[in-house]
């Protein structure tokens, strides 16, 4: 096998502002940043598709270790693999709520009223898989990928800014284990799912907890 030739490297530049214009930048984007809340009540209205798609190629420009670009995001809208996925997501999900789950996690979910069930998860238009690749296969021979969870990390945080941008909602949505997401949706063996991403409109009577973030004060420490 050819050995890859060197990556070119090309010249770069950045836009560079006054201190107050970024001042004035970086506090518009931490206002819109902060009204961003995940949802759990969607519209079942539909979203462009191209939408998804251009916030999806947002989130692929992402880095990643070695440029290896560890991802791929599945994204779901027939309603019978909806289905399939919620009722997956929910046998997990009881069984975690009911038995998996200390009584120090279970009292600390209490405020956020969350149970097992995820209705929201047939409502919502779209639902985007997004899976992590432990290797990749090049030629029929492993090729690692490296620093996969912070890279596919980084991609997510992408994902969900650049979707609120677009003006739509998201829930990072966890449930344990996930392998049933690989199954339903036909992933090779070196995909591990890393989460699920509901998208779509608020519902007109959506509710979300009245939640406190952290000062900046309690998060940042300067030396």
């Amino acid at each position: 096998m050819n050995p890859r030739p060197p990556p070119r490297f090309v010249p770069y530049s950045l836009e560079r502002f006054p201190d107050e214009a970024m001042r004035a930048r970086s506090r518009a984007f931490h206002a819109e940043i902060s009204g961003r809340r995940s949802v759990r009540h969607f519209s079942a209205e539909p979203v462009p598709l191209d939408v998804i798609d251009e916030c999806i190629a947002a989130a692929g420009s992402a880095p990643s270790g070695a440029n290896r670009q560890p991802w791929t995001f599945v994204v779901v809208t027939d309603p019978e693999l909806k289905r399939r996925i919620r009722e997956a997501a929910e046998a997990e999900e009881r069984e975690l709520y009911e038995h998996r789950i200390s009584d120090e996690w279970r009292e600390a979910l209490e405020p956020l009223g969350t149970t097992w069930e995820k209705p929201f998860l047939e409502t919502v238009p779209v639902l985007i898989a997004l899976f992590r690749h432990v290797y990749d296969l090049e030629e029929g021979r492993k090729k690692t990928n490296y620093y996969t969870q912070e890279s596919v990390g980084i991609a997510l945080g992408f994902l969900i800014v650049a979707l609120h941008r677009a003006g739509l909602a998201t829930l990072t949505h966890t449930p344990s284990p996930m392998g049933f997401l690989g199954e339903v949706l036909g992933r090779p063996s070196n995909e591990k799912p890393y989460v699920l991403l509901p998208v779509g409109h608020p519902a007109p009577d959506c509710v979300v907890p009245d939640l406190r973030k952290k000062a900046l004060d309690e998060i940042r420490v300067r030396r």
